[in-house]
């Protein structure tokens, strides 16, 4: 029994490459079906965000490789394509490092707080759809309660930096004042509405979301007192965005260079501030190419990132000494798992002779012999077939000291004899 974590994120590959490994929230079922019908593992998980995508799984053998071909074959990648990026850890690693991400702790954000969100409803699709089991049931649910215990008992979230907030304080140092702004929001999502959030205590009084479900749009521009919008209705709407940040599951751009080129010409060429915040990009990657276009992605927010981060590095430090102690604790119950059978195994054989002694001592009974001298009888019987096999084991042993100090551990026996 083998677990593995493998992947790919932020820091070990481009944009380009990540976004050709995503898997889109309407996939997820499908490709949880796909990689248990691959036989490759054993139980699965698949967590997919616009900063990485990454497979948690149990396999009976130790075979990163599967997982691999898996990843390759459903994506219709070769390994060439993604070997240069992809990530491996095993066992004990893959524990540290599921626990490392849901506290934040391998994000581009140090800390920042959706990771958690995310994957719990990673772990609830797969959960629901049957392709988790005992060990990663129980691993993701210590994964949370670390996580919580992170975020209570150190300071790794004290101050509010998350994607979302650098797409703002990038917008702040281009914009001196984003309350004379109209910002233009494409998604409804949970990134969508911090940015909005986070815009908001920045003085934004205009404000437009557009989605593909109005109604969602509308519960997230009420929220801010904004207007809700159709993704139909953004063409003839797009010229009136100073601002634009865009974060949708679409697998395909929503906005592309043509679109844009008219809003400038009807904006007489005013500059647009553009952050595309989704993976794969919601924005064509050509509109960077404009005049009077700022186009940010996510891979260009690192150095914005950089600010108000140094409570957050030391607060890691605290949570990397947490997740250590939990890692081992996880592990520990890992191994554990490996003397049941065992156990199992010897719980039926001692069951079955104090059966076979209890039916004999009853016959006696019922033929009127002695009650006392039964019941000496059945203990004798007991303890003497009981410490048959180990007593004959240790005989044979002869000089074999740790088979013999295991027998003493293992049966506590007095260590002074």
């Amino acid at each position: 029994m083998h677990l593995l974590a493998l992947g790919l994120n932020h820091n070990s590959a481009p944009i380009k490459v990540r976004e050709r490994a995503a898997v889109a929230a309407e996939h997820l079922n499908d490709a949880l079906r796909d990689i248990a019908d691959s036989h490759a593992v054993s139980e699965a998980t698949i967590l997919s965000t616009c900063n990485r995508t990454e497979v948690y799984c149990r396999q009976e053998d130790a075979d990163p490789e599967g997982v691999v071909r898996w990843l390759c074959d459903y994506h219709r990648l070769t390994a060439r394509d993604v070997a240069p990026y992809l990530y491996q850890h095993p066992d004990e690693s893959a524990v540290r490092h599921v626990f490392r991400v849901a506290a934040g702790l391998d994000s581009m954000v140090l800390g920042e707080p959706q990771i958690l969100g995310q994957m719990k409803d990673a772990f609830s699709t797969a959960h629901k759809l049957g392709t988790t089991g005992k060990i990663l049931n129980r691993l993701f649910q210590q994964t949370f309660t670390v996580a919580k215990r992170i975020r209570t008992d150190t300071a790794i979230g004290a101050s509010a930096v998350s994607v979302a907030y650098a797409a703002v304080n990038l917008a702040k140092q281009i914009f001196t004042s984003l309350g004379d702004q109209t910002v233009l929001m494409i998604g409804a999502g949970e990134t969508i509405e911090l940015t909005a959030r986070h815009l908001h205590n920045q003085g934004l009084r205009h404000l437009i979301v557009a989605n593909r479900t109005v109604e969602r749009a509308r519960q997230v521009a009420d929220s801010f007192s904004g207007e809700a919008i159709s993704l139909a209705e953004l063409p003839s709407r797009l010229h009136e965005a100073d601002i634009l940040i865009a974060s949708t599951a679409s697998t395909l751009p929503i906005l592309g260079k043509g679109a844009v080129e008219q809003a400038l010409r009807q904006r007489k060429h005013r500059p647009m501030f553009m952050v595309d915040l989704a993976v794969p990009r919601d924005i064509e990657e050509q509109v960077a190419e404009l005049d009077d276009v700022y186009l940010y992605t996510v891979d260009d927010l690192r150095e914005v990132v950089e600010e108000n981060m140094e409570s957050r590095r030391a607060a890691a430090d605290e949570a990397e000494k947490i997740i250590d102690l939990q890692t081992a604790g996880f592990m520990r119950w890992l191994k554990s798992l490996d003397a049941v059978p065992t156990i199992l195994d010897l719980r039926a054989q001692i069951e079955q002779i104090t059966q076979a002694e209890l039916e004999r001592a009853q016959r006696r009974l019922r033929a009127g012999d002695d009650p006392e001298q039964v019941l000496q009888l059945l203990a004798h019987c007991i303890s003497q077939k009981l410490s048959h096999a180990p007593s004959d084991q240790l005989h044979k042993a002869d000089s074999d000291s740790e088979l013999i100090e295991a027998a003493r551990r293992l049966f506590k026996l007095d260590s002074d004899r």
